[in-house]
């Protein structure tokens, strides 16, 4: 396993962690009154871990299972890696160029400390249409023919680094209590309540680019 491809993972992984739902979530959870707000952030974050590496490691399989059997499998696992990648990357531009409403972030009236890890499961799992890095993380890891435990545990560890800032945020809220829960009232108060998100066509060109850059790799390999 080489340092190249760690980096790799690592940073894909530290850019996919910039997750709003799931930040979010645990933040509300810390913000709202109820009985134990510690056990259930924690049982968010342990959902949302959960997911990541139980959807992460069946895609892994199965691309490197097809990457083993089919003729020129590893080509293809490329292909379809990259092409995913450059679809994501294409609805998010797309979604930039108009006006968009998003709803308030709340939480379900069901939700005690243990509805929190099938909660944080399901936002990550609605989420993950968005993680782009993921799909490129998976395809390197077929591509550079590591053994299947190595590259399953380098995934566990993607996962972590996936939860890393939602587990900052529950440790500063068990450290500082009071005063980090009024700073994330003002940052829930920010992004978590419903509002109409302006277009942006800077931001469409560059996720436009993006895209291009991934169709491109898609095809030329």
């Amino acid at each position: 396993m080489s340092t190249a491809l760690l980096l790799t993972v690592t940073g894909l992984a530290l850019l996919d962690s910039l997750n709003p739902a799931t930040i979010l979530g645990v933040a509300l959870v810390l913000v709202l009154p109820n009985g134990h707000p510690v056990r259930a952030a924690l049982a968010y974050v342990l959902g949302a871990y959960l997911t990541v590496l139980g959807l992460g490691a069946g895609f892994y399989l199965a691309a490197d299972a097809a990457a083993g059997v089919l003729d020129g499998g590893l080509i293809w696992v490329r292909r379809i890696a990259f092409g995913l990648a450059a679809l994501m990357l294409l609805r998010s531009a797309l979604q930039r160029l108009r006006r968009t409403h998003r709803a308030q972030i709340t939480l379900p009236a069901w939700f005690t400390p243990w509805t929190a890890l099938p909660l944080g499961a399901v936002v990550t799992a609605a989420d993950l249409p968005n993680a782009f890095p993921y799909a490129i993380a998976i395809e390197r890891l077929v591509s550079s023919g590591i053994t299947t435990p190595h590259g399953l545990l380098v995934l566990a560890g993607y996962a972590m680094i996936y939860c890393l800032p939602c587990l900052l945020l529950l440790v500063a809220g068990v450290a500082w209590g009071d005063h980090i829960r009024s700073r994330l009232t003002g940052l829930y108060n920010r992004f978590g309540q419903a509002r109409d998100v302006p277009p942006s066509i800077p931001a469409a060109l560059g996720l436009g680019a993006l895209a291009v850059a991934a169709a491109g790799i898609a095809i030329t390999n």
